[in-house]
């Protein structure tokens, strides 16, 4: 369930502030994973912890809209054994 429109999006205070220049790279962590991707934001390097360790994520013009949580996965996929 997505967060009510009356309540606009969630900013968080730490990414209010952030002055990167296109030359340089920068590398910011975080544990919010509800905050909404701002064109802002696009060409920096996050990386976002899923509760078990921190996925790094470069943002691009495709991801603006969406929240950090939906890059991040929290759940790891089986990898069953080959019978032979």
């Amino acid at each position: 369930m997505g967060r009510s429109r009356w309540k606009m999006n969630y900013l968080n205070p730490k990414f209010i502030h952030i002055d990167v220049p296109n030359t340089q790279k920068k590398i910011i962590t975080t544990y919010s994973r509800r905050e909404t991707i701002k064109p802002e934001y696009i060409g920096t390097i996050v990386k976002i912890y899923n509760g078990i360790r921190f996925y790094e994520l470069k943002i691009n013009e495709k991801m603006i809209g969406y929240k950090f949580g939906e890059f991040s996965p929290t759940r790891r996929f089986p990898k069953h054994k080959k019978k032979k």
